[in-house]
């Protein structure tokens, strides 16, 4: 049973280097949805129960999770799978050749999302914290291929009708980054947004975490909800949506729902340059009782 563990440690090695689900799937002669759920859903439980489980039971009870592998294949193919994926290496280049790696694959898991984005794409509003009042900001959201599907294309209206355009990427239907410049050229402000992706075909709401700058450059993180309006991916009808700020005095039941989630002390962590810093640990103190103010 400890092979299992091998097996999903070599897995990620060989995914945190570059090599696709697919090629790794040819490799070991397995279905590539199956090697998915193997490696996204089934391994990882598996590991988490052995620390209260035998290994047995700790499978079956992994397995339960999903309904395309079949534990007696599984336990037959354990020592073969292990061996092949031991053999396996992700192709090595110098930095010369391949120059920035992160940036590399940044672009290489962008273009590979296109495949994936068809479960998410969609008009949504968003959900999330205003920075500057206690309100409920609600923004427009459009997720689609891009119209050459390069890329996966994401549009946001903030509150204050500014629409920003950016990129997402789409991680073993696990998470999501949604990424775009929330400033206008020449200045750079990067937004990110990281989502968690439930195992639904066309889910209705996504939900997560939003990490920006506030209006004074300091970083801030949110929890964020998003909410699917419509499966259209029209620009037209996206730039038509506008985003609001809601006063906590003026939510609806249904709105304050979304706020209790993303608008409560714990929801968010911020932050604040302190003045004439000392530059030790005594600002840390300092920051933190300017922000309680």
């Amino acid at each position: 049973m400890n092979e299992l563990t091998e097996i999903y440690k070599r897995i990620e090695y060989l995914r945190n280097n570059g090599v696709k689900m697919k090629e790794i799937a040819d490799r070991v002669d397995m279905a590539p949805s199956v090697l998915s759920a193997l490696y996204s859903s089934v391994l990882p439980a598996y590991i988490d129960l052995l620390k209260t489980r035998t290994p047995d039971d700790a499978l079956d009870e992994a397995l339960a999770l999903v309904n395309n592998v079949s534990k007696k294949r599984l336990l037959n193919n354990v020592g073969a799978m292990k061996l092949l994926l031991l053999e396996m290496e992700p192709e090595q280049q110098s930095e010369a050749e391949s120059g920035n790696p992160l940036v590399k694959l940044l672009g290489k898991e962008m273009k590979d999302s296109v495949q994936d984005v068809f479960n998410y794409s969609g008009l949504y509003l968003s959900y999330s914290l205003s920075s500057s009042t206690d309100s409920l900001k609600i923004e427009p959201y459009l997720i689609s291929a891009s119209e050459n599907s390069e890329y996966v294309k994401v549009g946001m209206i903030n509150a204050y009708k500014s629409v920003h355009w950016g990129g997402g990427i789409i991680s073993n239907h696990q998470n999501s980054y949604l990424m775009f410049n929330e400033r206008d050229l020449p200045q750079f402000a990067l937004v990110t947004i990281y989502l968690q992706l439930p195992h639904y075909e066309y889910p209705a709401m996504l939900k997560g975490l939003y990490l920006c700058l506030d209006y004074n450059h300091n970083p801030i993180a949110r929890r964020i909800v998003l909410v699917k309006q419509s499966d259209s991916t029209d620009v037209n009808e996206f730039l038509t949506m506008e985003g609001r700020l809601v006063p906590k005095a003026e939510l609806t039941p249904e709105l304050e729902v979304y706020y209790n989630y993303t608008c409560q002390e714990g929801d968010y962590i911020k932050t604040c340059t302190v003045p004439s810093p000392k530059l030790d640990a005594t600002d840390l103190e300092r920051e933190k009782k300017m922000l309680m103010i």
